[in-house]
């Protein structure tokens, strides 16, 4: 029976760096669990008085609402420039950046790539699910192919928007990172590689490692129209098989 109650206060534990609001997400969104991913990895580096986030526009803007550090609000898809600043200036400091697909892989194209080349000393977390989930369910550049949207509602197709985008592919050939991963949170097994690797990435910051790239492949249920449990599931059908789930580029000391 004591076994039972430890087991029970260490799964019910919250992070004392999430804060006491209510949790606007959707039901089923990955947001929730990721938040509480980074901030038991905060926590467990001792690095609460040394966090700098960087959250730009989209779903993963509301990230400073719940994780209670210094965080930075950046210009649509400008959060890595942000990022490369305020590491420069204060190279103590844990610096990552917080963004979701279209911000990182549209509009932020440039800023991601060329501060992943530069191996700037920072970490990015990558939510990937595959659509603009805040502005209304839009095409996003790694929709999947044959995948409808509120954009292209007959599906994706080649000729007409051309194919998804693997930018964390496109990251582990870049010199400057160090460390380039693709991850989920659909179950605890998944949940606990990917705190690995968000605690790897955070490391890598705070030795000067170089960049590092944690792509969480996440669901949309509001933007898939679908429910929680059918969102994981197709998820699992039809995401990984494009968006392979593992380590891409891991630099050792």
């Amino acid at each position: 029976m004591d076994n039972i109650k430890q087991a029970q206060n260490i799964v019910y534990q919250k992070p004392k760096l999430l804060n006491d609001t209510d949790m606007h997400y959707c039901p089923g969104c990955s947001h929730g669990v990721v938040h509480k991913l980074i901030a038991e990895v905060i926590e467990e580096m001792g690095l609460e008085d040394k966090a700098v986030g960087v959250s730009p526009v989209g779903c993963a803007v509301f990230a400073y609402k719940y994780i209670d550090i210094d965080w930075q609000e950046a210009a649509h898809g400008r959060a890595p420039a942000i990022a490369t600043a305020i590491k420069r200036l204060w190279p103590d400091r844990l610096v990552f950046t917080y963004q979701g697909d279209g911000d990182l892989a549209c509009i932020g194209t440039a800023e991601t790539i060329h501060a992943l080349n530069r191996g700037e000393n920072i970490a990015i977390i990558f939510i990937n699910n595959a659509i603009y989930g805040m502005t209304g369910g839009q095409m996003a550049p790694t929709t999947l192919m044959g995948m409808k949207t509120a954009t292209c509602p007959y599906g994706r197709q080649a000729d007409l928007h051309g194919y998804p985008l693997k930018i964390t592919e496109l990251a582990a050939q870049l010199e400057g990172t160090c460390y380039v991963t693709r991850q989920s949170v659909h179950s605890v097994a998944a949940i606990r590689k990917a705190k690995r690797a968000i605690r790897q990435a955070f490391e890598n910051s705070m030795n000067g490692r170089g960049s590092s790239l944690v792509e969480i492949v996440s669901t949309c249920s509001s933007g898939w129209k679908k429910t929680p449990v059918e969102a994981n599931k197709w998820m699992e059908e039809h995401m990984f098989d494009f968006y392979h789930v593992g380590d891409l580029k891991k630099i050792e000391d």
